[in-house]
């Protein structure tokens, strides 16, 4: 993107084959004009000149190609290509639109634009090329490289006995002009780094190495000068080498950002300048960039923020853009959707936004890689899942402090979906687990390899439907599961799950579902009669009916309606609050609105590209109103509502939302004064089982190894394990106790037996191994052996088979296929041997040849004596 402040527009390239450059005027954008030229994949760069119409563009791979644009005329004036050469900054000549500058980490070049016609806007543009010229960099140390003394030094060492050294080159053997410029290919010397430049008003370029070295260019000769450093009396802590990633020119200096977050401010003054702290930001600097008139200072981090600096009596730093730290992993409306939302990046930092203005008003960092959040229907509250398999409950009851209220370690794993059920009573993940803040009781799930959790949980009912989706890659199909959950769950917890936290499946009438084909997604229908899915091999969204009778075993469900989705790429289907809406969303970027009966598409709406891979998750409000939309690659989050929205769709999804907020309203009142008084959780950057590691690795007495074991946080599933086995041990102690008498019994008659057989003869004398009781484990170990022989056997057979055949082709190479054989003749008594040398047989071709040349030796011998 590149903006011209004259003409007031702002010009930007899309990404795609044979892209164009479109111009919009600005802060209307309306588009002026686009440009096509003939770059195949994507343009790099863009650069507005200071004065006039014109536009310089860059491409990447595979042209490489700087062109001129005449924007306004809409046609190129000149172009050139350079293959290899990889640009990162362009930029006009303030003070003449006829130089360009571009740099890379390894090259800076200096380009002019020449024109024997001096109207540069007439359409014959024949006589208009690029000269460029390469800038000289200095070496990494910042002195500069002299060519002529490598190649002709002026004292050259003599040597006595073999006279001269001679250069390089008149070894090769070069002569004129390669003997000048000749240099091996060992023969390297690192150069500076550029990583950015500046022009200044007397046309010369100021460029920031990453050594630290800034260095100032004549813009007419082209002449280098490194600039010294002049070091304070007391050095800049931990700051006193800048690698400079951006910098601007003011008038009484350059402003330069380093990698830690500061701004510095370089006074030059006669080849030397000095650095002074002018401006520290919370992260690095990537770009900064002077208003026209001098006034303001625009500053863009590397995460994306975006700041403000005013100049004046009293300056000022304004924060114009929060950025996240990332892309948005998750997103959900906070209860009842009208007001706020949140947002989830990988890095674990949860936002909560302004719904009316989508301004940011809190974070909070979790300090650990999330995965997924959920927010509670029925309380002001979140779920988030994590990648080290920990869930956070965090409460929102005051937005602008959101507070980590519990945390749950569930399991090892990553915790992959969070679902909470409509009325909030159940958080779904591969465990279900009680929503309500005050008493997070936990009870395993049934499925694994979990695509999806769907779950219908109507007012009038005292039943929770889940359905969980999940694959089966090897047969190439899906298995769907059902089960009944009794919204009283919390107060029986204990008579519907086994000693291992495992839900009974006769208890929540568990069913399983296969399809005879893979769905990327699928929901359970509110009247749980049907089930609507997303096929993942063809683009189709299916409907198939659930069976009225009960069944055991694995029921094979067809769909009975199928309807083309028109939408590419796996999909996702989500339910609106009230059921009759069915929400789909797709790789290709488009959400779509359908009725939950026909299937059909009365609403549609493109929110994302499908180079970005399209939409990764969607959440609607439960008034129906609000529309969030998230990227999968984009790293952008959209925010919709509807234009018009009413007639009986309207009415009934808001006679649902009132329905179902006075049902809550008594559970949600409940739930935010107990979070309203619960403390706050600590979050540590260095969880409790990582110290108790370090703290057993530096001890090596085994009772403090023990000891420290016993602090290491267990996750629940495996404290529920370990509460199940000592139940079993208690339970079983008496028959282990009895068990454990036969076998001493049992193994003190054995050792009577061999005593006895000891002192027998050896005629009678049993084997030590006819002890053995396994007589089993015996025969295996016998055939086990004999199999390990045989293949050894058959290995060393092998071997000595390729051998004798590797022998058999060098007898017949090196001896039978020679006419004269190898033999030699050895003394006895001195060490002197005889060789002849073997000769193969020799083709009619090669005979032939001999003859010829025996011919050709006796006439010349015969000429000779003619002569002589």
């Amino acid at each position: 993107v590149a903006t011209n402040i004259p003409y007031e527009v702002v010009a930007f390239a899309d990404r795609r084959l044979k892209p164009l450059i479109y111009i919009y005027s600005f802060p209307g954008l309306t588009r002026r004009t686009k440009l096509k030229g003939n770059v195949l994949l994507d343009y790099t760069l863009l650069s507005f000149s200071y004065c006039g119409t014109y536009l310089a563009s860059y491409s990447s791979l595979p042209e490489f190609e700087l062109a001129l644009w005449n924007w306004e005329s809409n046609i190129i004036l000149c172009k050139k290509s350079q293959p290899g050469m990889d640009v990162d900054q362009m930029s006009f000549n303030p003070m003449n639109w006829r130089q360009l500058c571009l740099s890379s980490p390894s090259t800076v070049s200096v380009w002019t634009i020449e024109r024997s016609n001096q109207d540069l806007s007439a359409s014959d543009c024949s006589d208009v090329s690029f000269v460029y010229r390469l800038v000289k960099l200095p070496l990494e140390d910042g002195s500069f490289f002299n060519e002529t003394d490598v190649v002709f030094p002026q004292s050259l060492p003599k040597d006595l006995i073999y006279g001269p050294v001679l250069p390089l080159s008149a070894i090769a053997g070069l002569v004129g002009e390669e003997a000048e410029t000749f240099r091996p290919k060992d023969d390297l010397y690192p150069l500076l780094h550029p990583t950015m430049h500046c022009w200044t008003p007397t046309s010369d370029l100021y460029i920031g190495c990453e050594e630290g070295h800034l260095l100032v260019i004549n813009g007419d000769t082209l002449k280098v000068t490194v600039l010294n450093k002049i070091e304070e009396e007391s050095p800049l802590d931990r700051r006193n080498f800048i690698s400079p990633v951006t910098l601007v020119y003011q008038k009484e200096g350059v402003l330069a950002s380093g990698i830690d977050g500061f701004v510095y401010s370089f006074i030059i003054k006669d080849g030397s300048y000095m650095i002074e702290d002018f401006l520290e930001i919370e992260r690095p600097v990537e770009h900064m960039m002077f208003s026209p008139n001098y006034t303001m200072l625009l500053i863009q981090t590397d995460k994306g923020s975006v700041y403000i600096y005013t100049f004046g009596e009293k300056p000022i730093l304004n924060k114009v853009l929060d950025a996240c730290d990332g892309n948005f992993q998750a997103i959900d409306f906070i209860t009842p959707g009208t007001q706020h939302f949140m947002t989830l990046t990988h890095s674990g930092e949860v936002c909560v936004w302004w719904l009316e203005d989508c301004a940011c008003v809190s974070k909070i960092y979790l300090n650990t890689p999330a995965t997924v959040l959920a927010c509670c229907p029925s309380s002001f509250s979140a779920a988030v899942g994590t990648e080290s398999g920990s869930v956070y409950f965090i409460s929102v009851y005051n937005e602008e402090s959101p507070q980590v209220v519990h945390k749950a370690f569930l399991s090892e794993s990553s915790v992959q979906h969070v679902v909470y059920d409509q009325r909030g009573i159940f958080l779904g993940k591969v465990f279900g687990v009680n929503a309500n803040p005050q008493s997070f009781n936990l009870s395993v799930t049934v499925a694994k390899d979990i695509v999806q959790i769907s779950t219908v949980s109507l007012l009038e009912t005292d039943t929770v439907q889940v359905m969980v989706l999940s694959s089966l890659p090897e047969a190439g199909r899906s298995r769907l599961e059902m089960f009944t959950l009794p919204t009283l769950l919390s107060q029986v917890s204990t008579t519907f799950t086994d000693e291992r936290g495992r839900l009974k499946d006769e208890l929540i009438h568990k069913y399983l579902y296969e399809l005879e084909h893979t769905l990327s997604s699928a929901v359970l229908d509110f009247q749980s009669k049907q089930i609507h899915g997303f096929c993942s091999q063809v683009p189709y969204i299916c409907s198939y009916l659930l069976p009225k009778k009960e069944h055991i075993g694995i029921y094979i469900l067809k769909p009975y309606q199928k309807v083309q989705s028109r939408q590419y790429g796996p999909g996702i289907l989500y339910l609106s609050s009230h059921g009759l809406l069915l929400i789909t969303i797709a790789k290709c970027g488009i959400l779509c609105f359908r009725d939950v009966y026909t299937l059909e598409t009365f609403a549609w709406c493109r929110s994302h590209s499908h180079q970005g891979h399209g939409i990764q998750s969607m959440r609607i409000s439960m008034d129906g109103q609000n529309i969030l939309v998230n990227g999968r690659d984009d790293g952008t989050l959209v925010y919709l509502k509807w234009k018009r929205f009413g007639g009986h769709l309207a009415n009934d999804i808001l006679d649902y939302y009132q329905k179902l907020l006075i049902f809550l309203s008594s559970t949600m009142d409940k739930e935010n004064d107990y979070l309203s008084r619960t403390p706050k959780v600590s979050i540590d950057l260095a969880s409790n089982s990582e110290h108790t590691k370090q703290k057993a690795s530096t001890d090596s007495s085994q009772d403090e190894l023990v000891l420290t074991d016993v602090k290491k946080e267990i996750p629940w599933i495996q404290q529920k394990s370990q509460e199940a086995i000592k139940k079993e041990v208690n339970l079983f102690s008496k028959k282990r106790k009895e068990i454990k008498k036969g076998i001493k019994a049992l193994s003190k008659t054995i050792l009577n037996m061999m005593e006895e057989n000891d002192k027998l003869e050896n005629i009678a004398k049993l084997d030590q191994q006819e002890f053995g009781l396994d007589l089993e484990a015996l025969e295996r170990l016998h055939d086990e052996s004999q199999e390990e022989v045989a293949k050894m056997k058959k290995d060393v057979e092998m071997h000595n088979l390729a051998k004798n055949y590797l022998a058999e082709l060098i007898k017949e190479e090196c001896w039978n296929s020679m006419a004269v054989k190898g033999r030699a003749l050895k003394c006895f008594h001195i060490p002197c041997v005889v060789e002849n040398f073997p000769m193969k047989a020799r083709t009619a071709e090669e005979l032939k040849e001999l003859e010829r040349v025996l011919q050709q030796k006796k006439t010349e011998a015969e000429c000779l004596k003619v002569q002589f």
